[in-house]
């Protein structure tokens, strides 16, 4: 236990100071925040990626490893309890933690308590004794609890190692590869759900998911919104945001060769010239120029759209600027046009085959404090007199206090009754 605690302290420790640094970034941007030395020390200690380091998972399977252990060494003496528990021998020669001689009906007084039917067996003396006991399963609270524990620490362990992550946007229409998978993802619809005051309330993407592995391409459609995240192909998809796509139009000697729909911030190979690429950088949907500030956008309706774009030949820039509605870039025989400013979606997927593993924990989890905290086993005998009366015994294991109240209120029920008799 104590191994336990100084482990959870460690891995406390380490959470708390792996929080305080940016994770994923790389030496130049650790070293431009901090120092030279200290993103040298970052990357050296994995501190850039702390909870897929060695350093993290050994500790994660050190506790692992202390939770399987503390629950194999108390499996054994947990069942002798529970045996011992439902078994009259060793009851018997206890004084219990309460008892009431002289009663006339004991069998009243296990009802009353609602125990289980008594058992009839014998005293070590010889006399006749009655035994039930009832809930001993509450004995296993805590070790349920701790396999709880175990599980839910090797789901969320073993799913952040293994669990991979994909982005797909676009816009309706379009269909897209999950990254290195056999699953393409369409987009059916994309709708963005604003208030009366023009603010959104949200925003909500139908997708039909198919996987190209499968004989059968089994898959299945679903809507997904902010919150509400979707399971399709053993995948999650999530709502991630949304931004600013346009149908990008390339002409040659003014015929049209070439027609996609890019997003802000990708970009199109003119198939027909090899080295000539167009990016969009950015779309302003209600563009408007502020010296000294730059380009920027007033609203998000569509009143004056504009397309900050790219033109690159064989790696190197060769032209940049905001285009508008209508006007054109020319380079060469080839002619660029943007129009039909639309919103694109973003839908985050991620891959995570031991998230069941970690519910399972959880619910096991609560299943042992359930036990533990609600549960309460308790052991009722009694023993006749010489005189044909009984004295009544009682014990439990947890809830003392409480079990001795009841014990007391079934007792003067029972007085009560042969009093009125």
């Amino acid at each position: 236990m104590r191994f336990a605690i100084a482990l959870l302290l460690i891995l406390a420790l380490a959470c708390a100071a792996s929080s305080l640094i940016t994770q994923n970034q790389t030496y130049a941007w650790y070293s431009q925040r901090y120092s030279e030395r200290t993103a040298g020390l970052i990357m050296a200690l994995h501190l850039d990626d702390a909870f897929h380091s060695p350093w993290f998972i050994a500790i994660t399977a050190f506790l692992c490893l202390n939770l399987l252990l503390c629950n194999l060494v108390r499996l054994p003496q947990l069942i002798r309890r529970t045996k011992a528990e439902t078994r009259p021998e060793a009851a018997l020669k206890l004084p219990g933690d309460v008892s009431a001689p002289d009663i006339r009906d004991a069998e009243a007084v296990f009802k009353q308590l609602r125990m289980p039917g008594p058992a009839p067996c014998k005293s070590e003396d010889g006399r006749d004794a009655l035994f039930a006991a009832r809930n001993a399963i509450g004995l296993w609270g805590a070790w349920v609890c701790h396999l709880g524990i175990l599980l839910l620490i090797l789901g969320f362990g073993l799913g952040q190692m293994t669990q991979r992550q994909y982005a797909v946007y676009g816009v309706p229409g379009q269909i897209r590869r999950i990254g290195d998978t056999e699953c393409f993802l369409t987009i059916d619809d994309f709708r963005v759900d604003k208030r009366a005051d023009g603010s959104v309330a949200q925003y909500t993407t139908d997708i039909t998911v198919e996987d190209a592995a499968s004989a059968g391409r089994k898959g299945g459609s679903a809507s997904i919104s902010v919150n509400h995240p979707a399971n399709l192909c053993g995948m999650k998809f999530y709502q991630n945001s949304t931004g600013w796509a346009a149908q990008v139009d390339v002409y040659k000697d003014g015929a049209p060769i070439q027609q996609e729909v890019v997003c802000a911030g990708d970009y199109m190979n003119v198939t027909d010239k090899e080295g000539l690429v167009v990016m969009l950088n950015a779309l302003y949907p209600d563009y408007v120029m502020t010296p000294g500030v730059g380009p920027s956008t007033a609203s998000d309706q569509l009143n004056n759209p504009a397309y900050l774009y790219s033109v690159y030949y064989q790696g190197q820039v060769i032209g940049m600027n905001a285009l508008m509605d209508g006007e054109e870039i020319t380079i060469d025989a080839y002619t660029v046009t943007f129009s039909n400013p639309q919103s694109y979606t973003l839908i985050q997927v991620k891959v995570d085959r031991f998230t069941p593993l970690a519910l399972v924990g959880g619910l096991v989890t609560m299943l042992g404090l359930l036990l533990a905290l609600y549960v309460q086993p308790s052991r009722v005998w009694a023993i006749r007199q010489a005189d044909g009366l009984w004295t009544v015994y009682g014990q439990s294991r947890k809830g003392g206090a409480l079990f001795r109240e009841q014990f007391e209120k079934a007792i003067d029920q029972r007085s009560a009754s042969h009093a009125s008799d």
